[in-house]
């Protein structure tokens, strides 16, 4: 099987494993609201903390995360270069933003793709981590702690594998493309901070 076929494999695999909408599911089977029509309306780990508390959330970041890492390392595994690395990392991640199976309704991807940063080395997921929950404690926005580490992520990149930049790049830039609603509800002071809470009656704003 030659390396286009391998990638373009690779390339569906992994839009339909992030099409398994991790928030949707952690909420169904734990008799949770719907994350699409509960909270922000958004099917991912912040909204389910909002809704569900920290553990429903910590499992929703886990698969989220497990979605994009996982197609990434069988990528690496193979031997693919970095743009066919960062072809499938983004096509994880459009499966999660636009899942077949939950009605193309999905969530930001932010997880996904930082999970699919994560096999370039325990170092760069080190440094992404605590950039985000850094930025997160210091700010209580969730989209903006998401959007300054996506715009770190190439720098780190740099600097500890440049072999890396493409693919990294590729999914930093989806990041900050999927939280333009966001940038604009910052810039007039409607962004939603992040919270805990079991329930949410009435939808708010989407923020992650």
């Amino acid at each position: 099987m030659n390396t286009v076929t391998v990638t373009m494999l690779m390339i569906i695999t992994a839009y339909l494993a992030g099409s398994i909408s991790s928030a949707v599911l952690v909420c169904k089977i734990r008799g949770l609201p719907d994350p699409r029509s509960s909270g922000s309306g958004n099917p991912g780990a912040t909204n389910v903390l909002r809704i569900g508390g920290v553990s429903s959330a910590a499992l929703v970041l886990f698969f989220d995360m497990l979605k994009g890492a996982l197609p990434s390392y069988f990528g690496y595994l193979m031997g693919l270069d970095a743009v066919s690395l960062g072809l499938i990392a983004v096509s994880a991640c459009l499966g999660h933003i636009f899942p077949i199976f939950f009605g193309f309704k999905g969530g930001k991807g932010v997880a996904t793709a930082f999970g699919a940063m994560a096999p370039i080395g325990g170092d760069l997921a080190l440094c992404l981590m605590l950039t985000w929950i850094v930025l997160v404690l210091l700010t209580r926005y969730s989209s903006v702690a998401a959007m300054a580490t996506a715009t770190l992520a190439p720098l780190y990149t740099w600097w500890l594998d440049e072999r890396f930049i493409i693919p990294v790049a590729m999914l930093s830039t989806l990041i900050l493309i999927r939280h333009k609603d966001n940038i604009g509800r910052l810039r007039i002071g409607k962004e939603s901070k992040v919270s805990r809470k079991k329930t949410i009656k009435k939808p708010n704003t989407k923020s992650d």
